[in-house]
């Protein structure tokens, strides 16, 4: 710690004090586990994961997303068998707790009453919480323990594919506010990531293959050899086959977690958000579709539209162009959506276009300058600061033409 000293006003024995730099630095890491039936009681990692000291039985609230118990009604009992069997070491305060999943978890009443539950358990920073569910649903419960008496330990469960591997393994949390998405948030890490594929097995058909677009994803943007992997891939991604869909989740894990961790910008302060890719307009076509849509299947959306318009001003090949969105395509995502072509009252072109809003509103989001992420080739970004919108929009037509082809 430093003192620095104004010594033209002598104030006291050494000098007028006007400013103290207080530096610190704080490490963070946490495990993300691959593993499967993680609640059998012959399992003990989930055990292992939660016992924050060895020395005391840990005090766990559990909050479960209603879509796992809909598939499953008794998840339920097998979780409080689980602690019954391991009540030397575990007890849980209350019975778990379903919650709606989806985006409607992330309102504000929804946080306030996950305040109101915890408040009500006497929750406090040495208890833990234990989240099992989809990516929406971490994000809420992560937002609340984050900032419920400035932060309690959290163990997340993903329960679907995209957010094994993405949504539910990386230091963000937040809820959507004034028709915003992720306009509330915060960048905690949780104590572990625990993915169990077990509980991928009830999941519909959509929801499997929703997940899969951040895995292509993140192999456009840093990795040519997993994007071929995926291409060679692709047939029994769609039957999901269990050997396949892992290896896919897990390296899809893997990569996000490298450009967090090796990034050089974990909490986001610079503009730049390569693992974005897709997602300005992902996020504006969930929010004109009321979030009918899935956001895999968006952001499947919003990278072919950004290839095609990368193919448009010259910085990448037909071919390449073409290799993402047959990929895509095979996976059997939709690349069109109706709302694209939402229109507004206004002279102004750019204005016209309800999807091209989701370009101010996405420099609104960065905090600066507008930054989007471009590829230059499998595996190869470059960053823009500007869009043309007319080349935009000759994108958008391309993908309606070949969506009614």
């Amino acid at each position: 710690m430093k003192t620095r000293k104004n010594h033209r006003l002598k104030n006291g024995p050494q000098g007028h004090i006007d400013c103290i730099d207080a530096s610190f630095q704080i490490s963070f890491n946490f495990p993300v586990y691959f593993n499967f039936d993680l609640f059998n009681t012959g399992n003990v990692l989930l055990k292992n994961t939660l016992q924050i000291s060895q020395n005391i039985q840990q005090k766990v609230l559990v909050y479960i997303d209603s879509g796992i118990t809909d598939a499953n009604p008794s998840f339920s009992k097998t979780i409080n068998t689980y602690f019954d069997f391991y009540n030397q070491q575990l007890t849980l305060l209350d019975t778990p707790k379903i919650l709606p999943g989806g985006e409607a978890a992330k309102q504000h009443s929804k946080i306030e009453s996950l305040y109101s539950h915890m408040l009500a358990n006497k929750l406090d920073r040495h208890c833990c919480v234990l989240v099992i569910g989809g990516g929406a649903l971490l994000d809420a419960v992560g937002f609340a323990c984050a900032s419920f008496h400035r932060g309690i330990p959290l163990v997340r469960m993903p329960s679907t594919v995209l957010a094994q591997n993405d949504a539910g393994i990386g230091v963000k949390n937040g809820y959507n506010a004034l028709h915003n998405k992720n306009l509330i948030g915060n960048f905690a890490p949780p104590q572990a990531v625990i993915n169990d594929f077990l509980l991928l097995e009830t999941l519909q058909s959509r929801d499997k293959i929703s997940g899969l677009a951040e895995a292509v994803k993140v192999a456009v943007i840093r990795d040519a050899s997993f994007f071929s992997w995926l291409e060679q891939n692709a047939l029994l991604l769609t039957q999901f086959e269990a050997d396949t869909s892992q290896y896919a989740i897990a390296r899809c894990a893997q990569l996000h977690l490298r450009q967090i961790t090796h990034g050089g910008d974990p909490f986001e302060s610079g503009n730049a958000r390569p693992l974005d890719y897709g997602h300005w307009s992902a996020h504006k076509i969930e929010t004109l579709t009321d979030f009918e849509i899935r956001h895999g299947e968006a952001v499947a959306i919003g990278m072919a539209l950004d290839t095609r318009y990368a193919f448009e001003i010259d910085l990448i090949n037909e071919n390449e162009c073409l290799r993402l969105i047959h990929l895509l395509e095979k996976l059997g995502f939709a690349l069109w959506h109706k709302v694209i072509d939402s229109v507004v009252d206004s002279t102004d072109e750019k204005e016209q276009h309800q999807l091209l809003r989701g370009l101010e509103e996405f420099r609104q989001h960065l905090g600066g300058e507008l930054c989007i992420t471009l590829l230059t080739g499998i595996g190869k970004t470059t960053d823009v600061n500007n869009i043309d919108s007319k080349c935009m929009i000759r994108a958008s037509n391309w993908l309606k033409l070949r969506h009614r082809i």
